[in-house]
């Protein structure tokens, strides 16, 4: 199902009408009454931050949503999903859709302030199928020495692997934070071996890129470029002041060569 299909179909179960306009371009100050940024899928509470995503909810009430018809065309009701780095639940939202009450996703967030934020985002829109996880996916379950970035401060967090999740099934395997495939797919070798899940990841150096897909070609998956840009102009708030212009995520799409899926319209790597 397309990300316009599945849209549509919501908008008929819950007679919602489009989500309210974005208000101001700028972040809410800290200590005012907390907003709710509507959505198309749900709501989410207003960011304090001026990262990537949130800038995108606050303007368009929605993020990178070019990656999500590809991702629609390897999920379906029922599947279960590990999504590792939450982005204020923003994909969570919609994959929960797709999945239905009769699936699961598994949310995986190191940092404890943006693992705060999914937990809100999850308990606003009653999300029972969708399950956060405060940690670092790796290779490894030593404790995690995280560095400060983006305005959040150093700290520590707990590693999980993949493979300690010990999920009866996986369809999809979505990495939104670059450069953690490697130490994911060396924690998650049982369950790459025994699931197959398609795998959606973000690149990051050349370098560290071509050592990604080498390992996955070696586990036998075929590889495809994906470069979904950040603005969508027919975003769901209808704004149209384009504030990511020709910026481009570089990210993977890989399917095991035993899986029937082809992606005519990407570049095979």
């Amino acid at each position: 199902m397309t990300y316009d299909e599945l849209d549509q179909s919501i908008l008929e179960i819950h007679g919602a009408g489009a989500p309210k306009p974005a208000g101001a371009s700028t972040a809410p100050e800290a200590g005012a009454l907390p907003e709710l940024w509507e959505t198309r899928h749900g709501a989410i509470l207003a960011a304090l931050g001026d990262d990537t995503v949130a800038r995108s909810l606050r303007a368009y009430r929605e993020w990178s949503v070019e990656e999500l018809d590809t991702i629609g065309a390897v999920v379906g009701e029922g599947d279960v999903v590990v999504e590792y780095g939450a982005e204020y639940g923003a994909h969570a939202l919609w994959l929960s859709r797709l999945v239905g009450t009769s699936g699961q996703i598994h949310v995986i967030e190191p940092r404890r302030l943006a693992f705060i934020d999914l937990c809100t985002t999850i308990g606003l829109n009653r999300l029972t199928q969708v399950y956060p996880n405060h940690a670092v996916l790796g290779a490894g379950n030593d404790v995690v020495e995280l560095p400060a970035e983006a305005g959040r401060p150093a700290e520590a967090s707990r590693g999980e692997r993949l493979d300690d999740l010990a999920i009866d099934s996986l369809v999809l395997l979505k990495l939104n934070l670059p450069g953690t495939l490697l130490d994911v797919v060396a924690g998650g070798s049982e369950t790459l071996r025994d699931h197959r899940p398609a795998i959606y990841f973000r690149l990051s150096s050349m370098d560290v890129a071509a050592q990604e897909i080498a390992a996955l070609k070696q586990l036998g998956y075929r590889c495809w470029s994906h470069l979904p840009y950040l603005h969508n102009a027919g975003n769901a708030a209808g704004t149209h002041t384009n504030l990511f212009p020709g910026w481009v995520h570089q990210n993977v799409i890989a399917v095991h060569e035993d899986m029937a899926a082809e992606f005519e319209h990407l570049s095979e790597l």
